[in-house]
């Protein structure tokens, strides 16, 4: 674990989870079957909707820890939305990997050379976005501080 945070410093983390998120909202809208983009079907906009909750997340970490803050109420409940955006990346990351290995369900049809190429880079961002918002929870929970609910109250809120 040690080494991982060698490697992303919280400053790293927050950028290269951006430019993940960033990709998948791209990837998102294509289909890897068809090599196409569908714009128009509305499944499409789930993941980049649910994905603003976690660039909340991460900007409001980002003050937090730029400003020396400690935590708040807004802070708790953007991070408790992100539990469930979570589980919605859990759930696309294991789309990605059954859309994957239902190739061989479809060899009589004409499956385009970008299949496995893209399917595999859409599936390790899935993978590498599930371990930056994990890092990410981690270093509000070292740099920010923990939520400490008898004290809450007692806090200026920084939001008013």
């Amino acid at each position: 674990m040690k080494f991982i945070l060698k490697i992303l410093p919280w400053k790293k983390t927050i950028n290269v989870s951006i430019a993940v998120i960033a990709l998948l909202i791209v990837f998102s809208f294509y289909g890897l079957y068809t090599n196409s983009f569908y714009l128009l079907k509305p499944n499409n906009y789930i993941f980049p909707l649910l994905s603003l909750t976690h660039l909340t997340f991460l900007y409001v970490l980002w003050f937090k820890i730029k400003e020396d803050e400690l935590t708040d109420p807004q802070m708790r409940n953007i991070e408790y939305i992100l539990y469930v955006v979570f589980a919605v990346y859990v759930f696309k990351t294991f789309e990605s990997l059954f859309i994957l290995t239902s190739y061989s369900e479809f060899q009589n049809h004409i499956i385009p050379a970008s299949f496995f190429p893209l399917g595999i880079l859409i599936f390790l961002l899935h993978v590498a976005l599930l371990g930056l918002t994990l890092l990410a929870i981690k270093y509000r929970k070292d740099l920010v501080g923990d939520y400490k609910f008898d004290d809450m109250n007692q806090h200026i809120d920084s939001w008013e």
